[in-house]
This record gives structure tokens, C-alpha cells and sequence, in this order.
């Protein structure tokens, strides 16, 4: 198997805590997708991912079916 490349240095990268609280139901089926490649499962559900551009992005995306601690 291939070896994953590390995107940042340690373990000192700020973290962003996301909750779903809203179901993806109703809404474009691109947010679902969204929601999914962020980890979210179901409604309450938290993941910790770093704080990239592209956290931030998926994030604005999605702002109306998260909170962000």
C-alpha cells in the first residue's frame, strides 16, 4: 500500500470541531456529498479536521447544516 503524505508539520495544526445539525435532506445533493467527505454521519455527529483552505470551503458550502466550535 501506498504511504499517506503528512500535510503539515506535527501535531501543532489548529483544529476546527464541525457538527451536523441539520439534515441534508432537501438541499442539493452536492452539499450531501459535501457533509460526507467531511466524515459527518448523521445529525449530532462532530469531527475535528485541520484548518485548511479547504476545510473553510467545504464549510461555506455547507454553513446552514453546521456549527463550527
Amino acid at each position: 500500500m501506498a504511504k499517506r503524505a503528512t500535510t503539515q508539520t506535527g501535531g501543532d495544526a489548529k483544529r476546527l470541531k464541525i457538527t451536523l445539525v441539520k439534515s441534508t435532506i432537501g438541499f442539493n445533493k452536492n452539499q450531501a456529498k459535501v457533509v460526507e467527505s467531511m466524515g459527518l454521519r448523521r445529525i449530532g455527529h462532530s469531527v475535528e479536521l485541520s484548518d485548511t483552505e479547504a476545510t473553510r470551503g467545504m464549510i461555506l458550502k455547507v454553513r446552514h447544516l453546521v456549527t463550527v466550535e
